[in-house]
């Protein structure tokens, strides 16, 4: 009897003794190796929508479909937008035609320049021969009047001339195709002809095209979104932390991830950045008194924080948005808690096969 209260008192103590090192290894672990189930895949999701407005004629993709960049996604009626391109040439074939005839009007008004200043050296000569005469009183006075008179006009005249040639000079440019019109109209044309290609909307990137709801008939309004893009190289994975976990961590630590996709399967992370704050602190300014947050709980519930890992190499392709997963980070250049944190990882990976 007393035989097995003694092998039962060893065992108890046994017991106790592990269980005391497994809090104490939980209690340290948390600080040099943390782990977490609260981690989720987190991606870049974009709204995808046409820069025109018009009717989708053809959709080129299939729900959850993998799609390359540049690959067609779906097409707008195109037909006004090519009758726009058509009426922007011909109004660009007229602003040459114009140009053209400005140019005549350019060669027209350096002759009328010339000519208004053969005007006006004659009649500046003659005014000043008659100011000669009337000095010694050799010619009347309203013959030196009329000389001046004549002066003064074809002076006028004569800047007239320049500054029409002038005004012509600045709508024509530097030089040919440089006129205010053909510009104009250029400008057109390439708004015209970009309106053009967007009625054909392409893939960004490498990725997913997810929720598709479009169908042939809908009616396409400039900047409305349309689809729901992800791209598949964006993908990180998102883990949340007790705050007194993640106080040693830093840009040198490693991570490991087991995803619930992946049972028995373990995926090296780089630590990529830590959030620098969480909604229950956001505040605005909205004219009130602080909301001051009330807690009668003994121990409050931890805050957490969310740390960003990043893989340098494409996550496996049955993982998608919110896929869950567990992480454990680990100090890179501690060896003993890389090897601790590897053994805890491998264990929870295993457990996916149950759970």
């Amino acid at each position: 009897m007393q035989t097995a209260e003694h092998a039962f008192r060893r065992w108890m103590q046994s017991l106790i003794i592990l269980f005391v090192i497994l809090v104490g290894y939980i209690v340290i672990a948390d600080r040099y190796a943390p782990l977490t189930t609260e981690s989720r895949v987190q991606g870049y999701v974009i709204q995808l929508a046409s820069e025109v407005t018009g009717t989708v004629v053809a959709v080129q993709v299939e729900n959850n479909q993998q799609v390359s960049k540049g690959d067609k996604l779906f097409s707008i009626d195109k037909q006004k937008y090519q009758l726009a391109v058509e009426k922007v040439q011909l109004t660009l074939e007229q602003a040459f035609e114009q140009e053209q005839a400005m140019y005549a009007k350019v060669a027209a008004a350096k002759a009328n320049v010339a000519t208004s200043k053969a005007a006006f050296d004659n009649a500046n000569s003659e005014y000043l021969r008659i100011s000669q005469l009337a000095k010694q009183q050799l010619v009347s006075v309203s013959m030196l009047d009329n000389a001046l008179a004549n002066n003064n006009a074809s002076r006028s005249s004569l800047d007239a001339a320049k500054q029409e040639l002038l005004a012509l000079k600045v709508q024509l440019g530097r030089g040919p195709g440089q006129s205010n019109g053909v510009r104009a109209a250029q400008n057109a044309l390439k708004q015209a002809k970009l309106d053009l290609a967007h009625t054909q909307v392409f893939a960004p990137s490498d990725g997913v095209v997810t929720n598709l709801q479009l169908e042939v008939g809908s009616t396409a309004n400039a900047n409305m979104p349309l689809l729901t893009f992800i791209p598949t190289d964006s993908l990180w994975v998102a883990a949340d932390f007790r705050e007194k976990a993640v106080a040693k961590i830093n840009k040198q630590s490693k991570g490991l991830v087991a995803f619930d996709a992946f049972p028995g399967e373990v995926f090296a992370f780089n630590v990529q950045s830590r959030d620098f704050g969480v909604a229950a602190a956001q505040q605005s300014p909205n004219g009130q008194l602080t909301q001051v947050e009330v807690n009668n709980r003994w121990v409050r519930d931890a805050q957490r924080v969310r740390i960003n890992l990043a893989s340098e190499h494409a996550l496996p392709k049955p993982l998608f948005v919110g896929s869950r997963a567990t992480v454990v980070l680990y100090p890179s250049e501690n060896w003993l808690w890389g090897l601790l944190a590897k053994a805890q990882i491998h264990l929870v990976s295993l457990l996916h096969y149950i759970y």
